[in-house]
């Protein structure tokens, strides 16, 4: 047996303690590595990115969360699923990350989910809107535990807020009964379509037709030629790739003698009217977030992002500006940086967001409802002036007909 003299084990038990408090002081300086994934050529992917640094520097500039400052690690998913798969890797095995945030199309975040569950790392989406992303939560809880969803709010609730436009606006001011649905083959919209034309029925319109086109189609006449032969009154678009433009300046430059409206996401763009020409004049897109007292954090979010970027935020910058939040009171109400733990702190989010009050339910999905995120829609006029139309309660402006079918 060896013994030690006194001072020998005292000056160990010193430097041990040196040692723990070096350690503590290292973890406190480890940043929390944020990872964005998100189509960076895109608006979507800029105003994810830009509300995410908003929320890091006003976060940070109060301590950070449990005293480590925010950092965030982009990669670019594309609108590819090979791509957002890759981004996925290079940010969970390469950089490691803490916490995933961001997404856009629903089948390349459809795609990532097996690796994002492998990885046992929070994910927070801000952009796919395919009930499918969270159903499996309550199926596989231990499995799917880590998928979450701050917005939008899921096709099957938008699908909801668009038979209450059309039972609202389309049926019970405009008058249009006899209308038409259109949409990409997305997987989104095939979630969506269903319900909306169930519900679309439910409330006295006549569905004339339903179509569903390819997202990569330039040459929408033949489309238009069979929506003008179902006489329908209005039509119902949804859209979320790079169709949108040209489908405004193809529907504007035949003079189309049918209005049109419902969710088009490339039209949520600010810069939408000004890049078509003006040939959005009278569209009708959905949106989930204006400047409008929504919320305490609504008009302060505008204010800042428009001060940042000179642009007008589109619907991701909500969620990533929320996610952020969310994650970080998350941590604080855990007590611990254990994902676990955090998880359960998740579960029980309720804060004031940008587009309404954010929880999530029993499937990690963002809640929509009154009081909470939903739909509002809004219409190009003149100049690219954006009008809310509906809901009533929220209205800015009288809803304006295509200049040609305007009555002189």
């Amino acid at each position: 047996m060896t013994f030690f003299p006194r001072q020998t084990t005292w000056a160990c038990g010193l430097a041990m303690a040196a040692g723990m408090l070096a350690g503590t002081a290292q973890a406190q300086d480890k940043p929390i590595k944020l990872g964005i994934t998100t189509p960076i050529q895109l608006q979507v992917g800029r105003d994810t990115q830009d509300a995410i640094k908003i929320a890091m520097d006003e976060i940070n500039a109060k301590g950070g969360v449990r005293g480590r400052k925010l950092e965030m690690t982009v990669a670019d998913e594309t609108e590819n699923p090979e791509a957002g798969i890759n981004a996925i890797k290079k940010l969970t095995a390469d950089e490691k990350v803490d916490v995933l945030i961001g997404g856009y199309t629903s089948g390349v975040t459809l795609a990532q989910l097996p690796h994002i569950t492998a990885s046992k790392t929070i994910y927070l989406g801000v952009g796919a809107a395919s009930p499918s992303i969270t159903a499996g939560v309550r199926k596989d809880y231990d499995k799917n535990k880590y998928i979450f969803r701050t917005g939008p709010i899921n096709a099957a609730h938008q699908a909801r807020g668009l038979v209450d436009f059309i039972s609202g606006l389309v049926i019970g001011e405009m008058g249009l009964k006899k209308i038409a649905i259109v949409g990409e083959n997305a997987k989104w919209v095939q979630d969506l379509v269903p319900i909306l034309k169930k519900g679309a029925g439910e409330v006295g319109a006549d569905v004339r037709i339903t179509e569903l086109f390819d997202a990569s189609t330039s040459d929408f006449s033949p489309l238009l030629s069979k929506v003008k032969a179902s006489e329908a009154q209005f039509m119902i678009v949804i859209l979320s790739h790079g169709s949108s433009d040209t489908f405004a300046k193809q529907w504007h430059d035949a003079r189309f003698p049918i209005p049109y409206g419902g969710i088009d996401v490339k039209s949520m763009d600010g810069d939408f009217y000004e890049r078509v020409g003006g040939k959005a004049i009278s569209e009708i897109a959905a949106n989930f977030a204006v400047r409008a007292p929504l919320t305490p954090k609504t008009i302060p979010f505008f204010d800042e992002f428009k001060k940042r970027t000179n642009r007008v935020p589109v619907y991701t910058a909500y969620g990533a500006y929320d996610s952020v939040y969310a994650y970080a009171a998350a941590v604080e109400e855990a007590k611990s940086f254990d994902t676990d733990a955090i998880i359960k702190a998740l579960e029980k989010t309720s804060m004031p967001g940008i587009a309404g009050k954010l929880e999530y339910d029993e499937n990690h999905d963002v809640k929509a409802g009154p009081g909470f995120n939903n739909l509002l829609f809004a219409q190009w006029q003149d100049k690219g002036n954006r009008v809310v139309v509906w809901p009533k309660a929220l209205r800015t402006g009288p809803v304006i007909s295509p200049p040609w079918l305007a009555k002189k």
